[in-house]
């Protein structure tokens, strides 16, 4: 049988059919089906009574007799269809309001029905929203496979007849034709030795099972096999990367320690390194006298001295000749970074330069002059660096902060700048957990810079409605009235685009999952502007004065704002989450966020980084709203318990999973079906283990051609860590 066959040849399927299922869900070939795997199993052996049905039942199968079945106008050439269903122990009611003429003539009242759905309450009558359903007469009894798959589907499939019971039948279908096939179809794709190891049952036995069990047993060890598949697959393809990559990267040689960099560690560093930094130093000191090609991450908590450390590997590269970059996410943060940068090196012979949208023409002419011919040492800049007319005279080091705010395409760019690819450094203040690192890291070395400087102190969080507002309007007059500043941010203003020419992906610039749009712009601005004039009401002037940020502004109206706030001359900054990275300002005490539950546990961290950066004690309060979701819940009682970065990493993942942490989803490198990086840690070990020592004890993959040829498959795909 031919897998690439097209699907409107299966029976059942047809033209029509096989459009929807095209246009829908990718589905254009018998292997598209059979990769399409269900997300639940309905015993059918157990059908509920109506009666019994509760709030908690997440899917029910229920079945009885249709009656009074009743359409109702909703609005211009739309309609409500609903029709009751009894079983004799009560009934619930049918509701559709798409495609419901297709709906109406298909059903018949007095003939008994079997329906499968997620039940919900609604004006004290339980109903099912689109259910599946099909005369009982049709349903076998389930004696041949009693756990049916269940898949998910579309209003527009269901409208044309493609509910799951016919995505069901359709794969039933496929997989009879399977399995009375002589020819093996589904071919293996791991080797046998493995297979043996981990007790694995055939590729071809995996893929018609996980569709439809004899049993729960047999479906755990389907659902095994493939999951392993998964991750040992995903594992193949980073660490056989970094094989390559190190065995075969040309990198530039950076053999000794100069006078910048020695200078600068005797005379300009204005605290100890702590342990954690030193280390880290160690390890990027290690790599790039290598010969090859540097491509690490560091971790660091907010706080803890990346920046720092990022600036002494620079010096590194100046020593031996060579040019250093740094790109951050917004003009805010780079530059921040320029001042820090150009403070701390102050009285060295370098000269650092600061590259942004905003820069006027003639500046950015001769700055791009001096930069090719090697006259600047260390440019910072924005996305403005990856500009085609950027060229360095010799690109040495490349330090890429807050990388998940850039998209893959963006940082390859600033690699290519250059002959010999410079070494890469790439940092997030963001800690990622250790699952997700130990899968999704194969080709990069991570270092962590575990420690804080001495003196700082934990930042303490408490949580408030808005009941106590007046409690804590009062709090921040007292920390006011005691010579600290305070931030009060709210969420960003939608689709906000920072001047500098950054344009945060969808994720970045919502985290909590909203769609952006024009109305929710306005509804946020005026939020924000309503924000200010209550505060300024609570906080009158003159005797306290009050600034406001947020990324419709202006470069220059943001770096007015910004400088008159780290000055002093303001005592609140009412902001949305353009301060999230890159704003130092010891000397503000309180971080106040409205709307808390609108952000992510991530963002909620990074913001509260803000405080807590001199050695008062700082402290940072969560308002929300009353009536909160379980998960907005949690996101507050882990942010008000730890502030750990790690801990609230592994909480993030449990929560939202690994398709949103770091911005992943734009690369697809987590893109599995069955597999979980949060509940199928051990398995992540496993397949980790198994791949590493594979590669060690065969690097050319001479005794496994099956992993060859999935190599050779793979080799042009753009792998998320490779690119960093």
């Amino acid at each position: 049988m031919d897998l690439y066959k097209d699907i409107s040849y299966l029976k059942g399927v047809g033209p029509a059919k096989a459009k929807v299922l095209a246009a829908e869900l990718g589905i254009r070939t018998y292997a598209d089906i059979l990769d399409y795997l269900p997300f639940r199993y309905v015993d059918r052996s157990v059908i509920s009574p109506i009666s019994s049905i509760r709030e908690d039942d997440s899917f029910v199968v229920v079945k009885g007799v249709l009656s009074n079945m009743q359409t109702l106008a909703t609005g211009p050439r739309r309609e409500r269809l609903t029709v009751d269903l009894f079983d004799g122990s009560g009934y619930i009611q049918l509701v559709w309001f798409a495609g419901t003429k297709w709906v109406r003539e298909r059903l018949k009242t007095n003939v008994e029905y079997l329906v499968m759905g997620k039940p919900a309450v609604f004006n004290n009558v339980w109903q099912i929203t689109h259910p599946d359903i099909e005369p009982l007469s049709s349903v076998d009894d389930g004696a041949r496979h009693p756990l049916m798959p269940v898949y998910h589907t579309t209003d527009k499939m269901k409208q044309h007849g493609l509910g799951t019971r016919a995505l069901a039948r359709i794969t039933e279908t496929l997989i009879l034709a399977i399995s009375q096939s002589d020819s093996p179809t589904i071919p293996e794709n791991l080797p046998d030795d493995i297979l043996r190891h981990f007790r694995l049952i055939p590729r071809r036995e995996a893929m018609l099972a996980v569709h439809y069990p004899d049993s729960r047993q047999q479906l755990d060890q389907a659902r095994l096999r493939l999951k392993f598949e998964e991750l040992f697959f995903l594992q193949l393809d980073y660490q056989y990367a970094h094989l390559q990559r190190v065995s075969r990267s040309q990198g530039r040689i950076f053999a000794h320690v100069g006078l910048l960099f020695n200078r600068f560690y005797k005379e300009k560093i204005p605290f100890p390194l702590t342990g954690a930094q030193k280390r880290v130093i160690r390890e990027i000191r290690e790599d790039m006298r290598t010969g090859r090609q540097m491509n690490r991450l560091v971790q660091g908590d907010v706080g803890s001295g990346k920046t720092l450390v990022a600036l002494m590997c620079m010096l590194l590269a100046v020593d031996n000749g060579s040019q250093a970059c740094l790109m951050a996410p917004t003009e805010i943060l780079a530059t921040q970074h320029f001042y820090t940068f150009s403070r701390m090196l102050d009285g060295l012979d370098i000269n650092v330069q600061l590259l942004t949208g905003s820069l006027r023409a003639a500046s950015k002419k001769k700055l791009k002059e001096q930069l090719a011919n090697g006259e600047i040492h260390i440019l910072i800049g924005t996305h403005a660096l990856i500009e085609d007319d950027v060229a360095f005279r010799d690109l040495g080091l490349v330090v890429i902060d807050e990388q998940h705010r850039f998209g893959v395409e963006q940082r390859a760019k600033l690699w290519q700048k250059s002959l010999v690819p410079p070494h890469i450094l790439v940092m997030t203040a963001t800690p990622i957990p250790r699952t997700l690192a130990m899968t999704l890291y194969g080709d990069l070395d991570c270092s962590v810079i575990d420690e804080l400087p001495p003196g700082r102190q934990p930042v303490r969080t408490y949580h408030r409605l808005e009941r106590n507002r007046p409690l804590v309007f009062s709090f921040l007059k007292q920390q006011i009235d005691a010579g600290r500043q305070v931030y009060i941010v709210y969420p960003l203003i939608e689709g906000e685009r920072d001047r500098s020419g950054a344009n945060p992906s969808k994720g970045e610039r919502d985290r909590s999952g909203a769609n952006p749009s024009t109305q929710s712009e306005k509804m946020d601005l005026k939020n924000l502007q309503d924000g200010l004039e209550m505060v300024q009401s609570y906080f009158p002037r003159p005797q306290y004065q009050t600034s406001m940020v947020h990324g419709r502004l202006t470069a220059e109206e943001k770096a007015f704002e910004m400088d008159r706030f780290k000055r002093g001359l303001t005592h609140i900054m009412v902001a949305t989450t353009v301060i999230e990275v890159g704003v130092d300002v010891p000397n503000a005490s309180v971080m106040v966020i409205e709307n808390a539950e609108r952000f992510g546990l991530s963002q909620l961290h990074q913001l509260r980084g803000r405080v807590g950066r001199g050695a008062d004690q700082a402290y940072c309060i969560l308002m929300t709203k009353d009536d909160l979701s379980y998960t907005s819940q949690e996101r507050i009682r882990t942010m008000c318990s730890t502030t750990d970065g790690f801990q609230i990493a592994e909480a993030d993942l449990r929560l939202r999973g690994p398709g949103d942490i770091q911005g992943l989803q734009q690369s697809g490198a987590l893109d599995l079906r069955l597999a979980s990086i949060v509940d199928d840690e051990p398995l992540v070990k496993a397949t980790r283990d198994t791949v590493h020592d594979l590669l060690v004890a065969d690097p050319t993959l001479a005794r496994y051609p099956l992993l060859q040829q999935h190599i050779a498959n793979s080799k042009n795909k753009m792998l998320w860590g490779k690119i960093s």
